[in-house]
């Protein structure tokens, strides 16, 4: 499915324009790299999801047709177009994992009503990453969840079957906890 998408006065959608600050930016990079280094794993950054399946105003949400994770994870992932010069803009297979990054610019309401959307979509498990409080939650149900902080030693999702050292999620305290 491709899909050309007209800008209006040039502006990209609100998503696109926030201000993402350094530990946002540092700890996209972080869990991205993690995921990618799990061969089970094809992981995409902000990458456009089809949400035409549901109606995304019950959220609260100022998205209409579409969702975009600042991370996303497949099993298996949707098949890409090999034909020069072909890209998808808006991908209908929905991933199993969705990551959000909290940045200063956003609101927790917002995630969590995001979360919601990506649970209904079809996402299996969601994680919310809180830089400034160095707390990664992870959701297996929109309202069970289970929270890791900078004194845990894994982030765990067990519906995934993911373990990753907290310490590399939040690499600008790894130094300070490897002097501890």
């Amino acid at each position: 499915m491709n899909e050309v998408i007209d800008l209006e006065d040039g502006i990209l959608d609100e998503a696109r324009r926030d201000g993402h600050s350094k530990k946002h930016s540092m700890t996209q990079t972080s869990l991205t790299v993690l995921f990618g280094n799990d061969d089970r794993f094809t992981t995409f950054v902000e990458l456009s999801l089809d949400a035409t399946s549901i109606n995304l105003s019950q959220f609260a949400l100022k998205a209409k047709d579409e969702l975009i994770p600042d991370i996303c994870a497949y099993f298996e992932p949707p098949p890409t177009d090999d034909k020069l010069g072909s890209d998808e803009v808006r991908v209908t297979q929905i991933p199993d994992l969705a990551v959000e990054v909290l940045s200063p610019s956003q609101t927790l309401n917002e995630l969590l009503n995001k979360m919601e959307a990506f649970f209904a979509l079809g996402v299996k498990s969601c994680w919310l990453a809180m830089p400034s409080l160095e707390v990664v939650r992870v959701f297996s149900q929109p309202l069970r969840y289970k929270d890791f902080n900078i004194n845990d030693i894994e982030v765990i999702d067990d519906v995934m079957d993911i373990r990753l050292p907290i310490h590399k999620v939040f690499k600008w305290r790894s130094k300070e906890i490897q002097k501890a």
